[in-house]
């Protein structure tokens, strides 16, 4: 009995876990495509954010996925996003400019966590009653 107990507590724990991973992933994305200036230091490896670009929509897609945000809501939301972001960077944010590769990264991105979420090992357990 006390295992069952052990193993539906530490389901939890995961759960959990991985709700947290998602908000983080929320948070990190949303700071790195809308802060006023460029976010992350200046490292001088040509096209490095577009791999930045790339990882943080990754990161919310995969993690979306794996706590059960429904796709079609989850991937829609980041897709616009994607838009959304380089046109604000380029119209309202006066020292970042929107670039069109940058959506192309992002949206690479969102395919990678989508494919990631659904082949990868990694599997959030469900949440029992």
């Amino acid at each position: 009995m006390t295992a069952a107990v052990s193993e539906r507590a530490g389901s939890r724990v995961r759960v959990w876990a991985w709700r947290i991973a998602f908000v983080a992933a929320v948070a990190l994305q949303l700071y790195g495509v809308y802060a006023p200036r460029e976010a992350g230091p200046q490292t001088g490896i040509p096209q490095i954010d577009k791999v930045a670009h790339c990882f943080l929509f990754a990161a919310v897609a995969f993690t979306g996925l794996k706590v059960g945000v429904p796709a079609r809501w989850l991937l829609g939301a980041l897709v616009a996003n994607a838009v959304v972001s380089e046109l604000v960077q380029h119209w309202l944010l006066p020292q970042r400019d929107g670039d069109p590769f940058d959506a192309l990264a992002d949206l690479a991105g969102v395919a990678l966590g989508a494919w990631l979420a659904r082949y990868g090992r990694a599997r959030v357990p469900r949440r029992t009653p």
